[in-house]
């Protein structure tokens, strides 16, 4: 059977050509053909382009920018393998912990000296791309007044609704892609597994974000369709205010050395690239700014939002960025991560980090394994920067960088043949990595246990964590002495 071949017919082709050049397709190949949003009156012309880019199902053999782009976008809609919630018959969930990032936003930086990327936040249900729930999302968060939320939660909106997004502003596409994972979440817990019952409480269900509208609103689009007319008195949100989620211990010397060592190298790294230094200049040429101040406006953020939304790259009189200035700087990315794992100092940044949230997750988890009252389902909406290094921590260095949108999920399960045992598996995106983690490597099968057992995961995060830091404690580790 041949491979399907998916084309995404997006901005890199001439305007005049539109609708007018006929797509040649092999003989029973299946295509998808996505239209492009008509130009909007005033936008640049001139140098136009459109983009036609193959979308293979099977990955590139070597790492290739454009097609990791595109798995960063995360179009809503495209069919996804969720193992979630897959077990033995003879096992009973007891509790799940979802990680998220937020969903698709508008940029954090600005491309000194060129047009904003025109994307409008405001939510229609009609307008691709969307999902059956909007409409009573929308609805069901205009009636969110009574529920409680911590800090300056309170005070943000539930839902995007500026007709030119603001900087970091969730946007449709964003909220699209956590109703469908929420409804991901509630097709493998609730229907299939009764995670929570008709009549579940408050303090079943534990819900945390960041102070931004992104995150919140992100966390409110996942809940809704996973628990759809939620009663919002049963709704509590706390509020955390580091992205990395170190809540009362986040005192710690010695993850700001390593996170500046870290820094240091991709500096490093980045300055000895000739071929992203000359992008950088003729993207400078491009937009009239000297090559510094445009590498300090981080382009690729605003690139990315290009992109994702099919949307022009800028133009100005000097020209335009193109898809070549593009793909070098996303190519470098991909290497800088690839360095990063080899060098390590990330990874002793990522252990002293994440302990704080990696240790809130396994105590829940042993509350539950021994009887305790603790909540059954809990999510923690955040950032890229909070799932990244949580990653690392627990030895998924194969894993790619959290894409928007993304899902880190750890559950816990108990062999009803056996009620005293208890096992975790953990999931990224809906893809079962548990035996690719630093405790409970792939070697773990040979015993015959298809789950990896929760006293690995209590151990490594109460013990392993620091000893691959010298240390017996995160006190201790958070405070050595810098040679």
């Amino acid at each position: 059977m041949l491979p399907v071949l998916l084309l995404i017919v997006s901005r890199w082709l001439p305007v005049s050509m539109q609708l007018k050049t006929p797509v040649h397709v092999l003989p029973g190949l299946p295509v998808r053909l996505v239209p492009i949003a008509p130009e909007r009156e005033g936008a640049l012309t001139a140098k136009n382009r459109k983009r036609i880019m193959p979308d293979l199902l099977t990955e590139p053999s070597a790492p290739d920018p454009l097609y990791e782009a595109n798995l960063y976008c995360n179009t809503p809609g495209v069919a996804e393998r969720s193992m979630e919630g897959h077990a033995p018959h003879n096992f009973k969930l007891l509790s799940v912990q979802v990680m998220i990032r937020h969903g698709d936003r508008y940029p954090l930086y600005a491309i000194p000296k060129t047009k904003r990327p025109d994307i409008d936040c405001v939510l229609e249900p009609d307008r691709d791309p969307s999902h059956p729930n909007l409409a009573d999302f929308i609805s069901h968060m205009t009636k969110g007044s009574e529920a409680q939320m911590d800090g300056t939660l309170s005070s943000l909106p539930r839902y995007p609704s500026h007709s030119l997004c603001e900087m970091g502003e969730l946007t449709q596409t964003g909220v699209v892609q956590h109703l469908y994972n929420g409804q991901i979440l509630r097709e493998n817990y609730l229907k299939k597994h009764k995670l929570l019952t008709k009549d579940w409480t408050a303090k079943q269900v534990y819900i945390e974000s960041t102070g931004k509208s992104r995150t919140l609103q992100s966390g409110l689009a996942l809940l809704y369709s996973f628990l759809p007319g939620f009663d919002w008195k049963k709704i509590s949100v706390k509020h955390q205010w580091s992205s990395i989620f170190c809540s009362g211990h986040c005192d710690c010397p010695m993850r700001n050395h390593y996170l500046e060592e870290e820094q240091r190298r991709q500096y490093s790294y980045r300055i000895k690239n000739a071929q992203l230094e000359k992008t950088y200049i003729d993207m400078a040429k491009v937009v009239g700014v000297p090559t510094k101040q445009l590498r300090a406006s981080n382009p690729i953020d605003s690139l990315l939002c290009h992109f994702c939304h099919n949307v022009t790259f800028p133009c100005t009189k000097n020209g335009c960025i193109n898809i070549e200035h593009f793909k070098t700087i996303k190519a470098h990315q991909i290497e800088d991560e690839r360095e990063r794992h080899e060098k390590q100092l990330y990874y002793k940044y990522a252990l002293l980090a994440t302990y704080p949230l990696l240790n809130q997750t396994v105590s829940r988890m042993q509350r539950i394994s021994e009887g305790k009252k603790a909540e059954a389902f809990a999510l923690y909406s955040a950032h890229d920067v909070t799932l990244s290094p949580v990653l690392s921590a627990i030895g998924l260095t194969e894993a790619r960088f959290p894409r928007f949108a993304a899902r880190l999920v750890f559950e816990l399960w108990q062999n009803t043949d056996k009620p005293q045992d208890h096992y975790v598996r953990i999931l990224y995106n809906g893809e079962d990595l548990t035996f690719q983690t630093s405790f409970c490597r792939e070697q773990e099968r040979r015993s015959s246990r298809p789950l990896c057992p929760l006293s690995k995961f209590v151990n490594f995060v109460k013990r392993e964590m620091f000893s691959a830091l010298n240390s017996t404690s995160y006190y201790d580790a958070c405070r050595q002495k810098m040679f």
